[in-house]
């Protein structure tokens, strides 16, 4: 009689401990799922604001406010932060765009500009007035396209949480 106590008590024990070690895999499979819903969140909202960021360049560039080689600059560097299955790739989709940011990417600028002899300066600046004005049309072709393609993905992103 006293092995079969014992039996159902190592038995009790088991199954408690069972039952538990079920109850933390549960909690942790939820923590899990909570994370990577937090991570998705928190790139859609990354996203919305780089895409709005980008809309306001593309606008900028279009209406002829922004020189159209710092903003192949500063739009090839920010999409490069685009994270997930909205990432753009840009040198395939605005051939454009990518190929006047490889003429001007190495140049020198601000104070590093300002410390070229004159002839490198006049150089540089050659080299960046030919590129512009062979693809500013394309360019702004290619940035009517670019917001186009951020506009609905710019959209307020709905908070739900569970």
């Amino acid at each position: 009689m006293d092995m079969a106590v014992l039996a159902s008590i190592g038995a009790i024990i088991i199954l408690v401990l069972g039952s538990y070690a079920v109850y933390l895999l549960n909690k942790l499979k939820k923590q899990r799922q909570l994370i990577l819903q937090h991570q998705t969140l928190a790139i859609a909202k990354r996203n919305a604001k780089i895409f709005e960021s980008v809309d306001t360049l593309c606008l900028a560039g279009i209406q002829g406010q922004c020189d159209l080689s710092e903003l192949s600059i500063r739009l090839c560097n920010i999409l490069d932060y685009v994270q997930g299955e909205q990432r753009i790739d840009v040198a395939s989709r605005y051939p454009a765009l990518s190929e006047l940011f490889a003429v001007v990417k190495d140049m020198a600028r601000g104070e590093e500009r300002q410390q070229l002899a004159k002839q490198q300066r006049m150089q540089q600046n050659l080299a960046r007035t030919k590129a512009e004005s062979r693809l500013s049309e394309s360019i702004i072709e290619e940035l009517k396209d670019l917001q186009r393609q951020v506009a609905p993905l710019n959209d307020q992103i709905p908070i739900q949480t569970q």
